[in-house]
This record gives C-alpha cells, structure tokens and sequence, in this order.
C-alpha cells in the first residue's frame, strides 16, 4: 500500500511540474491570475480537483 503512495506523490509531483517545464511564461501568468481570486473560488477549484481525483481513483481502482 505505500508503494501506491508513493507512486501517486510522484505521478503528482510529475504533473504539477510539466506546465512550469513546458512554459514558465504562461505558468506565471496563470499563477499570478490565481492569486487574484477569492478564497472561496479557489475553494471551490480545490473541491472539484478532489472531487475527479476521487473519482479516477475510483474509477481505476
């Protein structure tokens, strides 16, 4: 079982790096527009990245 979370750390480690890998110009401009809303819309923007991450796993598992 802690093989899968270290998988899973890594796989996310892997995406979360790509953009910035890929393009730094457009990352920063997304960051900086992130910075610019409310606590509630990136609340709201975590939920639902929960909310499909549950669902793929689930979908997979």
């Amino acid at each position: 079982m802690s093989d899968a979370w270290w998988l899973a750390l890594g796989l996310v480690l892997v995406f979360e790096g790509l953009l910035p890998l890929v393009s730094p110009r457009g990352w920063r401009h997304v960051f900086s527009h992130i910075l610019q809303l409310q606590d509630g819309q990136i609340r709201f923007f975590g939920l639902m990245s929960v909310a499909f991450g549950l669902l793929v796993v689930w979908f997979f598992a």
